[in-house]
């Protein structure tokens, strides 16, 4: 019966995956932002010498390539247990994610356009883990968890926006590759 009510072909690998690439562009990103010296007392990044399209070019990397390998990676499996990846029930998580990623992405645009970049990395944060509970329903209770970490750790850097790219090196970093470890050996080996 769960089998066909949630979508449980999703990779631990791809989760470790994501994880390091995430830290691999929090590295690039503080080493940008230190060279730069662009921080505001606000936890703001100064627009110098074009910064904030550099880190808007990194994060882009980041999430294009965790995609692209989640989505291989998750093809690989269910191909491996003769599953189709395209159902009902991923269908429905999907939509279920795609409320609050498109509301997330909208409004991290609105504080781009308005120069609050004190505020990116918890909304960021926040959305992504509102949008990982929603669809929790249609896969395994992990996702769910994960989401909720995502938004704590949001919520924390709304209040401490001078430590946003250290919490969201935690949250789209550590917390994947944990997630993505517990995925692997409880239900991959």
């Amino acid at each position: 019966m769960e089998r066909s009510s949630k979508f449980i072909s999703l990779s631990g690998m791809s989760g470790i995956l994501a994880g390091l690439f995430a830290l691999a562009g929090a590295g690039w990103a503080y080493t940008l932002i230190n060279h730069h010296e662009a921080i505001d007392s606000t936890g703001s990044y100064m627009e110098e010498d074009g910064l904030v399209s550099q880190l808007l070019m990194i994060a882009l990397v980041v999430f294009v390539l965790s995609i692209v390998t989640s989505y291989w990676l998750t093809m690989r499996k269910a191909k491996s247990k003769n599953e189709n990846i395209w159902n009902p029930v991923s269908r429905r998580m999907l939509a279920a994610i795609a409320i609050p990623m498109v509301t997330g992405g909208l409004f991290i645009m609105g504080l781009l356009l308005n120069g609050e970049h004190g505020h990116i990395a918890s909304g960021c944060l926040i959305f992504y883990g509102l949008a990982l509970v929603a669809g929790s329903q249609y896969t395994l209770s992990e996702v769910k968890w994960l989401g909720i970490g995502e938004i704590l750790l949001g919520l924390l850097a709304l209040i401490m926006p001078g430590y946003g790219l250290l919490l969201w090196a935690i949250g789209f970093g550590a917390l994947h590759i944990l997630y993505g470890t517990i995925m692997h050996f409880k239900y991959e080996r």
